[in-house]
Formats: structure tokens, C-alpha cells, sequence
């Protein structure tokens, strides 16, 4: 079995934006179901860490494109395990065309946790660290691996959301890809008739449960077509706003 997974996919007409190419979203979903396929057939993934009280959280993802598949575009993701420490390991994407066509790459990082604590725990207890034999160090993901989301308190508040049923994934929280569609909704159908994500950062805090509030403050980059995101949550226990990820989106005209 190769290290590197290629997986198909297609941009099918329902998960395309009215452009009638691919909502970053949708990508982002390949992304990680392509990411769980890869794991699964080597040994490490989802379908046998429940099993064991184990899961992986995505905990950051960069995905920068060139441009995005037009609907009804067959195109694959393939996927790699760039390096693996104790705790955390990093992952990489890059999204082809059946023509060879390069629409960007992707970067991630995920930690594996106990489903009962929540804590992180040791990759490299699983199979005697397995995951090793996975590692690709030669294959190019040239993109930023990006950094820390800096904002300032002067931030604008934009507008608090509920969650519900259809926000809450396998491990209970809040779903990776959803936290992406929020953002993203904090822009008009307007402005993405005049502008289009170039790229596309966010990284997780802390986990969101359905019930939920979700409050998203916006901070532009001075000289940029560049925002920055930070989502806050509050709850019927607390009513103190804890921070549970920030986001980064660069826009091209």
C-alpha cells in the first residue's frame, strides 16, 4: 500500500455556490473524509480508535487554492502524514484534476484524544507507533503552514448564532467543517460576486456542543484584502465567553 492516498471525488451540482464551483466547505469535508480514509486503511483511523475510546480532532487546517473545481468536476485529494510526534501529528492534501490539473494544497494538524476525558493521548501507543511507517518527507505541500491568529480588542462583533442537531459530529462537538460555513457566511452573496477565498485558515481552541452560543467578532488586515475571526461561546451554565477558535481568510478580487 502506497504512504500517499488518492481518493475521487466530484463537485456535485448541490455542493457548488451559485459561481457553480465547489463551496470551500464541501472541500474541506473531502478533505477530511479522505484524511479518514487514509488512516482507516493503515491501521489507525476512525472505525478502530472508537473501538478503544480513541478519536482524532482536527485541531488546525489551511487549505489554499488556485481555483475551485467547476461542478461535475472529477478531481481527487490525495493525502499524506507529513511528521508525527506524541501528541499531535501533521497532515497534508492536494487537490488534482483527472487532467493533472493542480487546484491547491491543504496543511492540517490533529491530536488523538480519549473520548471519556477528552485529554490528548499518545499517538504513538496505538500499534506501537504505527503511524511512523506512514510518514512522507519527500512529497511538496507548498504552502504556508500559517501561524497564530492575531487580533486586537478592537475586533467588530458581527452577530451570535445558535447550534443545533445538524452542527454536532461523531465526537459530540461541534463539526470541523461547520465552524468553516460560519465563517464564511459573516460575507454577503455580493461580496463573493466580487471577490474569491485565495485561502483559508482556521485553528480550534476549545470544543462547542450543540446549545451553544456562537459569537463571531471581524477584524480586517490593514492593506488587505485579509480578515481575521474570532469565535466565542457562551452556554445555560455560564455566561462567560470562552474563545474556542480563530480564523483567517484571504480574499483575491
Amino acid at each position: 500500500m502506497d504512504k500517499v492516498g488518492i481518493y475521487p471525488f466530484i463537485s456535485e451540482p448541490f455542493h457548488c455556490d451559485f459561481s457553480q464551483r465547489l463551496f470551500m466547505g464541501h472541500l474541506g469535508n473531502h478533505m477530511l473524509n479522505a484524511a479518514d480514509f487514509h488512516s482507516t486503511d493503515r491501521g489507525f483511523g476512525m472505525k478502530y480508535l472508537l473501538t478503544i475510546n480513541r478519536s482524532w480532532v482536527l485541531s488546525r487546517l489551511a487549505i489554499e487554492m488556485d481555483e475551485m473545481p467547476l461542478m461535475y468536476t472529477r478531481f481527487n485529494v490525495e493525502t499524506w502524514v507529513e511528521s508525527a510526534m506524541r501528541y499531535f501529528t501533521s497532515r497534508n492534501f492536494r487537490v488534482v484534476g483527472e487532467d493533472s490539473k493542480i487546484y491547491g494544497y491543504g496543511r492540517s494538524i490533529w491530536a488523538m484524544i480519549d473520548t471519556e476525558s477528552r485529554q490528548p493521548t499518545d499517538i504513538f501507543a496505538i500499534d506501537n507507533g504505527a503511524i511512523n511507517n506512514w510518514i512522507v518527507k519527500d512529497k511538496e505541500c507548498p504552502i504556508d503552514k500559517g501561524g497564530r491568529v492575531k487580533m486586537t480588542d478592537e475586533a467588530e462583533f458581527v452577530r451570535t448564532i445558535d447550534t443545533h442537531y445538524n452542527d454536532v459530529d461523531i465526537n459530540g462537538h461541534i463539526n470541523s467543517v461547520k465552524y468553516i460555513e460560519h465563517v464564511l457566511d459573516l460575507w454577503d452573496l455580493d461580496w463573493y460576486r466580487e471577490h474569491r477565498i485565495r485561502r483559508f485558515e482556521i485553528a480550534y481552541v476549545a470544543e462547542a456542543h450543540q446549545g451553544d452560543k456562537l459569537s463571531f467578532y471581524r477584524e480586517m488586515q490593514e492593506g488587505k484584502n485579509e480578515y481575521c475571526i474570532r469565535i466565542m461561546k457562551t452556554s445555560d451554565e455560564t455566561s462567560d465567553p470562552v474563545e474556542v477558535c480563530r480564523s483567517k481568510v484571504q480574499f483575491v478580487l
